[in-house]
């Protein structure tokens, strides 16, 4: 694709960019190479490449789920907990229904 400079004003003008006559010279060249080469990118075949979100592979940073075994500070205290609960059904907190 070949951009001219007449274009090139026109897009400065658009983008609100004062530029002068040998910039725009020096920049139509630049934004018909770039145009090229976005146009050999899509005659690249990418169907068989699944799509991502990195190039790299990435993982998130997460501790494992482990359960504290202290048992005063751990976990599996299911009972000692809804000992306190005002009302407590099959193991969970129970509370007032809120939607009819």
């Amino acid at each position: 694709m070949s951009v001219d400079q007449t274009t090139v004003a026109k897009i400065a003008s658009l983008a609100r960019i004062k530029m002068s006559d040998e910039e725009l010279a020096r920049m139509a060249p630049e934004l018909s190479q770039i145009l090229d080469w976005v146009e050999q990118l899509g005659e690249v075949d990418t169907s068989q490449v699944e799509p991502m979100t990195a190039v790299i592979p990435n993982t998130l940073r997460l501790r494992a789920d482990e359960i504290d075994p202290d048992p005063l500070t751990g976990g599996n205290r299911r009972d000692d907990v809804l000992a306190n609960a005002p009302a407590a059904e099959h193991g969970f907190f129970g509370v007032p229904k809120v939607i009819e």
